[in-house]
C-alpha cells in the first residue's frame, strides 16, 4: 500500500501543515513527490497568509526560544502637596497619587483630601488584615516646635511622605483593597472592612507570659527581644529627655529673671562703667535666656519627637512578631487535633461493630482538620517568609534614620552653644571697659601683666571656631614615650 498518496490526499485536504519544516511528516511528503511530476493548481490565499504567519512564529521562536512576556511592574505612588491646619486641630493632608495597579479606577488622582485620623483607621486596618507586613506607625499630627510654624509643617509633611514612601513601596500593603478606596473615597474614608487583632485583652497579656513556641527560624525569634529592648530604651530616653527640657526651660525663665534684675541695678549704681557693665550684661543674660529657651524646644523637635516615633514604630513591631508566635500556637494545636482526630478514626475504623454514619463523621472531622491544618501552615510560612524580608528592611530603615536624628540634634546643640558663647562674648568689651585696669581691679588683680591677657576677638565666627585650623598639626611634644619623659617629669610641679 502506498502511504505517500494517502499522505498527499490528506494534504490536499487539509491544507499545508501549520508546523512547516518542523514536522518530520512534510519531509517524507515533499521526499517522495519529488519524482513525480505536480499538477499545476491555483494557489490558496488563506493558506499563504498562514503559511507566512507560521514561518514569522518560527523565526521568532528560532530567534529567541527562551523569551517570554515580560511580567509588568506595578507602582503605587504618592506625592504630599500640601498641609491644611486651623490651630490645633485634625490636619487636612493633601496629596496626589499613581499607579498602575489594575483594581483602580484611573492611573492619577489628583488632590487627594485626608485627615491625620482616617491615616490612622488605614494603618490600623493595614495592621490587623497583613501579619506578614510590618506596617510603619502614623506620624503626629503635632510636632514640638509648635502649631502654625513652618518647621512643624515642614516636619509633619515630611513625616507622612515618608510613611507613605514606605506603605507605597510595600509589595504586601499596596495591594490591598483598603488602599484603593483610601484614594479614591470621594466624601471621607472609613475601614470597608473591620478586621481584629487575633487575640486582645487579658488572652493577649496571659499568652505573652508563656514561652515562644518552637520556632524553626532563629532570626525572628531573636528579633522580638531586640525589639522590646529598643521600644523599652527609645521609650525610658524620651522621658528622660522630656525631663532635660523641661529643666531648661526652667533655666531659661530663671536666666531672664536674673538678667531684668541685673539690668535694673543699673539706675543707683553711680560708677558709669559699672552701670553700663550691669546693663547690657543684663540684657545678654537675658538674650541667653531665649536662647535656652530655643535650645529646649530645639531638643524636643530633633531628639524627642523622633524618639516617641520610633516607640510607637518599635512597638507595632514587637505586637506584629507576637501575632506570628500566636499564629504558630495555633498551628501547634491544629497539628495536635489532627492528629488527635486520625488516631481517633482509624480506632474506629479498625473496630468489628461500628456503624457507619460515625465512621462518615470521623472521616470528614480528620478531612476538616487537616484543611485547617493546611490552611494555618501555608499562612504561617508565607508570613515568615515575608517578615524575614520586613524584618531587615525594618532594622536597616530604623537604623538611618536614628543615625540622621542624632547627627541633627547634635548639629543643633552645637549651633545652640556657639550662639550662647558668641553673645556672652559680645559683653567682653563692656566688661573690660569698666576702669583702667580692664575692669578687674575688684577682684584684687590690678598688676596683671598686659601681655598676658587674652585676646579680644570673639572665638565664633561664620567658619566655625576661630580655635580651628585647616590643617591638623601633629605636635610630638604631646606625645609620651622614653625621650622626652624625663623632660617632663622636670618641668611638671606637684
Amino acid at each position: 500500500m502506498d502511504y505517500s498518496a494517502a499522505s498527499a490526499e490528506s494534504d490536499v485536504l487539509t491544507g499545508a501543515s501549520p508546523w512547516g519544516s518542523s514536522s518530520p511528516r512534510a519531509d517524507r511528503s515533499a521526499f517522495v513527490q519529488s519524482d513525480a511530476p505536480s499538477s499545476p493548481s491555483v494557489p490558496d490565499p488563506a493558506d499563504d497568509g498562514r503559511s507566512h504567519i507560521h514561518s514569522n512564529s518560527q523565526d521568532s521562536i528560532s530567534a529567541n526560544p527562551f523569551a517570554s512576556e515580560p511580567l509588568p511592574v506595578y507602582k503605587l505612588q504618592a506625592k504630599v502637596t500640601a498641609l491644611e491646619r486651623t490651630g490645633r486641630k485634625d490636619p487636612v493632608i493633601r496629596f496626589d497619587v499613581y499607579t498602575n495597579l489594575p483594581k483602580f479606577r484611573t492611573t492619577q488622582f489628583r488632590d487627594v483630601r485626608r485627615t491625620h485620623s482616617e491615616f490612622v483607621k488605614l494603618a490600623d486596618h493595614l495592621i490587623s488584615s497583613n501579619p506578614e507586613a510590618l506596617v510603619p506607625a502614623v506620624p503626629p499630627a503635632l510636632t514640638s516646635a509648635g502649631a502654625g510654624t513652618d518647621e512643624d509643617e515642614a516636619r509633619v509633611k515630611t513625616s507622612i511622605q515618608r510613611w507613605l514612601n514606605n506603605v507605597c513601596g510595600n509589595e504586601v500593603l499596596m495591594r490591598d483593597e483598603e488602599m484603593i478606596f483610601f484614594v479614591e473615597s470621594d466624601f471621607g474614608y472609613s475601614p470597608v472592612v473591620r478586621i481584629k487583632q487575633p487575640a486582645t485583652g487579658v488572652r493577649r497579656k496571659m499568652l505573652k507570659q508563656f514561652a515562644p513556641p518552637p520556632d524553626d527560624t532563629p532570626e525572628l525569634h531573636d528579633a522580638r527581644p531586640v525589639v522590646k529592648l529598643f521600644y523599652l530604651g527609645t521609650l525610658d530616653a524620651q522621658q528622660k529627655l522630656e525631663r532635660v527640657v523641661k529643666a531648661r526651660r526652667s533655666l531659661a525663665l530663671a536666666e531672664t529673671a536674673l538678667g531684668s534684675s541685673l539690668a535694673q541695678m543699673h539706675v543707683q549704681e553711680p560708677h558709669s562703667g559699672l552701670s553700663n557693665a550691669y546693663r547690657k550684661l543684663g540684657r545678654i543674660i537675658q538674650t541667653v535666656g531665649d536662647y535656652h529657651a530655643a535650645q529646649g524646644t530645639a531638643e524636643a523637635t530633633t531628639l524627642g519627637d523622633p524618639l516617641t516615633y520610633y516607640a510607637a514604630d518599635a512597638f507595632i513591631v514587637k505586637e506584629t512578631l507576637t501575632n506570628r508566635h500566636i499564629l504558630l500556637r495555633e498551628l501547634l494545636q491544629a497539628e495536635h487535633a489532627l492528629r488527635s482526630k486520625e488516631v481517633a478514626s482509624a480506632r474506629l475504623t479498625a473496630s468489628t461493630s461500628v456503624r457507619k454514619d460515625k465512621v462518615d463523621e470521623a472521616i470528614s472531622a480528620v478531612e476538616e482538620a487537616r484543611s485547617a491544618e493546611s490552611y494555618l501552615r501555608s499562612k504561617t510560612q508565607r508570613v515568615t517568609a515575608n517578615l524575614l524580608q520586613e524584618k531587615r528592611r525594618w532594622f536597616d530603615r530604623t537604623s538611618a534614620d536614628f543615625l540622621s536624628s542624632v547627627r541633627e540634634f547634635a548639629l543643633r546643640q552645637i549651633e545652640s552653644e556657639r550662639r550662647a558663647l558668641a553673645t556672652l562674648e559680645s559683653v567682653r568689651m563692656d566688661i573690660r571697659a569698666i576702669d583702667s585696669s580692664g575692669g578687674l581691679s575688684r577682684l584684687g588683680r590690678e598688676h596683671k601683666p598686659s601681655g598676658r591677657r587674652p585676646s579680644m576677638a570673639s572665638s565664633q565666627t561664620a567658619k566655625g571656631d576661630a580655635c580651628l585650623k585647616d590643617d591638623l598639626v601633629d605636635d610630638d611634644a604631646d606625645r609620651v614615650d622614653a625621650r622626652n619623659a624625663a623632660s617632663r617629669l622636670a618641668q611638671s610641679t606637684f
